[in-house]
């Protein structure tokens, strides 16, 4: 199977909550720390890493600074190091509730504090020593088990989740992690959550809330009866086992949910390789052959197609279009033009690609007309999830607006209709001007990134005050989306 970045397991990154709900804050001047701010920010932001020695401690690195943390032996902490010293080892500590302890290892004392009166000096363990983890990755991702190397995904027919996909193949295969009360739940793409029974269940009762452990930077999600989620019997069904400590049965990696879509042609047939390698607009159900994962080039910001039968699109002789390369190169890359509610996609040899009257694609044309345009859907996100360059998209508290700072999310339910989104979250349908449901188009301008378009023709962005408007002229920057 091709990597070429289909398969990115994401780089954990976590905000630390001290016991009076404030975070653990790298300040870029003096390299001091503190436990002052109410959110999750930048500053605020540190990745776990291993203990280069091997060992059993780890290293905690401020996020912006790229400093580590150190504690020196009479106390005094910083976040000064530029690279990771003896001072720097810490041991994790998981408590019953799922709370960490950070022992620093060479002095033997304990971390904790409030506001800007931080140390690692205690000797015993207090409520000021005890830190919670909220991370700060985008909360929808794939989940591999490692000892089966499969994919968890949903599985309606039995009500329950597995791990037995080869591939996080169409909307099953996505979760979306939901942080609540100092606990995350898993969330499948029905809206349902996990229970640790393996039931799924609509409510996140608190048997479907678990504490989160890191362990050789992989995750395990341990229960409120302190076992472990796993994939058991024949089918790989995740529920809570017998382990009270993790081993590799109870490890996942969280990897990048790229974009799937299916695309529409003029004949109002579905894009397809079900009847080989041909690219054909032949189909009229939507299935896995149907949809293509698609991936953004970060530099050039053209895109590959990958089918559900292990091939790239591909240009091949005299234009036409194939899903038959195992590598990404120049022929696999398309640039995408969005044209309202339809898009163009031009291949390699500068033509755009259009359907023939056989249906077939193929890249020949200089011009685009109704057979060069396609509707585009995206298929693996029903719920969305928004965050911008200041935090995420959350109601304001007593309020209809709209936030775009916060570091708790909403989720939003989509609905798809001709090459156009409404967004629904919980306070009812998100519109640019106040008054009516809203028809939004999505672009999708960068790796992981949308741009989302008003009716307005301006784009939704973010900015210092934190409120979401719709008065953007470019998808760049402040007006693009992690999704």
């Amino acid at each position: 199977m091709p990597t070429n970045g289909l398969h990115q397991v994401l780089k954990i990154q976590f905000g630390l909550v001290n016991d009076t709900d404030r975070y653990l804050t790298a300040e870029s001047f003096g390299f001091k720390v503190n436990a002052s701010a109410p959110s999750l920010k930048r500053k605020q932001t540190w990745v776990l890493e291993p203990d280069p020695e091997q060992g059993t401690a780890v290293l905690f690195r401020s996020s912006h600074l790229g400093r580590y943390l150190s504690a020196e032996e009479d106390g005094r902490v910083a976040c000064e190091a530029e690279q990771p010293g003896r001072d720097c080892r810490f041991l994790v500590l998981p408590q019953p509730d799922g709370r960490w302890v950070l022992q620093s290892e060479p002095h033997g004392r304990f971390f904790g504090g409030t506001e800007d009166q931080l140390s690692c000096f205690a000797t015993a363990i207090s409520p000021a020593e005890l830190w919670t983890v909220h991370l700060a990755i985008h909360p929808q991702a794939h989940l591999l088990s490692i000892s089966r190397r499969r994919y968890v995904h949903l599985c309606p027919q039995e009500d329950e989740m597995a791990a037995d996909g080869d591939m996080p193949w169409g909307v099953d295969a996505l979760l979306t992690l939901i942080f609540q009360s100092r606990r995350y739940c898993l969330r499948a793409c029905d809206s349902r959550y996990l229970r640790s029974d393996g039931r799924l269940v609509r409510e996140p009762e608190a048997r479907a809330c678990y504490t989160l452990e890191f362990k050789a930077g992989k995750l395990a999600f341990k229960d409120c009866d302190g076992r472990y989620l796993a994939p058991t019997g024949p089918a790989g069904t995740i529920k809570a086992g017998r382990n009270t400590r993790p081993g590799k049965d109870e490890l996942f990696d969280l990897e990048e949910s790229h974009p799937q879509v299916v695309l529409v042609a003029a004949n109002r047939r579905y894009v397809s390789v079900r009847q080989g390698i041909n690219v054909s607009a032949n189909q009229d159900e939507e299935q896995d052959h149907e949809t293509f994962l698609m991936q953004i080039d970060q530099e050039t910001k053209k895109c590959t197609f990958y089918s559900s039968t292990g091939g790239y699109w591909t240009l091949v002789t005299h234009g036409g279009i194939q899903a038959t390369a195992t590598q990404v190169s120049a022929s696999t890359m398309f640039e995408v033009e969005w044209r309202g509610r339809r898009v163009a996609l031009k291949a390699s040899n500068g033509r755009y690609v259009c359907m023939k009257k056989n249906g077939q694609l193929a890249a020949i044309s200089d011009f685009v007309g109704e057979d060069e345009e396609f509707v585009l859907k995206l298929i693996n996100r029903p719920i969305l999830v928004l965050r911008g360059l200041d935090g995420f998209v959350c109601h304001r508290r007593g309020s209809n607006q709209l936030d775009t700072n916060r570091s708790v999310y909403d989720v939003f339910h989509l609905s798809f209709s001709d090459g156009a989104y409404q967004i629904r979250g919980s306070h009812g349908a998100v519109c640019s001007d106040g008054e009516r449901a809203e028809d939004f188009l999505f672009e999708f301008r960068e790796r992981s990134r949308l741009a989302i378009r008003a009716r307005s023709g301006k784009y939704l962005r973010g900015g210092a005050s934190g409120m979401l408007r719709a008065d953007a002229d470019v998808p760049t920057g402040v007006a693009l989306w992690e999704y």
